[in-house]
């Protein structure tokens, strides 16, 4: 199957395509932004590693939200 060139595809693909980016873009700085802020003994596993895995396209940035990312009891706030 050879590659189509951006102006053979239809108008909806490339809605389609435009879309699809800003949500893998989206998605990564999220996951980076949140990265680059919470503290190493937060993350499973080391940053740097998390940081490569989030630029895997959006198996990377949502596996750092399921899996990188340990849970943190907080204390209640007094009412």
């Amino acid at each position: 199957m050879a590659k189509k060139q951006w102006s053979e595809l239809t108008s909806g693909q490339r809605t389609a395509a435009i879309v699809a980016g800003c949500v893998q873009l989206s998605l990564a700085a999220t996951a980076w932004a949140d990265l680059a802020r919470r503290p190493a003994e937060e993350v499973e596993g080391s940053k740097a590693m998390w940081a490569a895995i989030i630029a895997v396209n959006f198996v990377g940035p949502l596996a750092y939200f399921a899996r990188g990312r340990k849970v943190v009891a907080q204390a209640p706030a007094d009412a």
